[in-house]
């Protein structure tokens, strides 16, 4: 079973938000919901600065919080590593939520159960690339197998020394990002 990862270059993200918008049509969010979140940070020190805009969903860590302090079995780690949640075993605590430092879930206000990117699980299992990575107009997202070694997403992640977000947590995320 494929261990499945994202890139995500900056270089290449103009910040349209496509990715978000396919994402809310896949997942039949409303507008003010968003499973991809961007922020935007400024590098550089006048008057030669840069602004990057950074997307930032689950990272579908191999370490992950919300998994380890949800208490009832809800939040799991499916085959290819996916982190999911079974909204059967939800009790709405919102731990999974509060233990993410990525700040990934949002909350269902109809079932009052946390939600957040599933890697398009569903596309993925039957060979397709999640939504994101079929929308994006820059070309910035990569999806793969980050357990084969000539596939595209680790080709890219070797050649552009992408780098996951907050290393530093211990969380192991599989997204990586291209700065």
């Amino acid at each position: 079973m494929a261990r499945y990862g994202m890139l995500i270059d900056l270089t290449k993200c103009a910040g349209c938000m496509a990715c978000t918008v396919s994402c809310q049509l896949q997942n039949d969010l409303p507008p003010e919901v968003h499973f991809i979140k961007f922020y935007q940070q400024e590098y550089g020190t006048f008057p030669v600065v840069s602004l990057v805009n950074i997307p930032v969903q689950c990272q579908h860590c191999e370490k992950p919080p919300c998994v380890y302090n949800c208490p009832t079995g809800a939040s799991y780690i499916a085959d290819g590593g996916v982190v999911l949640l079974d909204e059967s075993k939800c009790i709405g605590c919102k731990y999974c939520m509060t233990s993410c430092p990525y700040n990934a879930r949002v909350l269902n206000e109809e079932t009052h159960t946390p939600m957040k990117c599933i890697f398009c699980f569903d596309h993925v299992k039957e060979g397709e690339q999640p939504m994101c990575v079929q929308t994006c107009l820059g070309e910035a997202r990569v999806f793969g197998d980050l357990d084969d070694p000539e596939s595209e997403l680790n080709k890219q992640i070797n050649e552009k020394k992408a780098r996951p977000l907050r290393p530093d947590l211990g969380t192991k995320p599989k997204i990586f990002y291209v700065w």
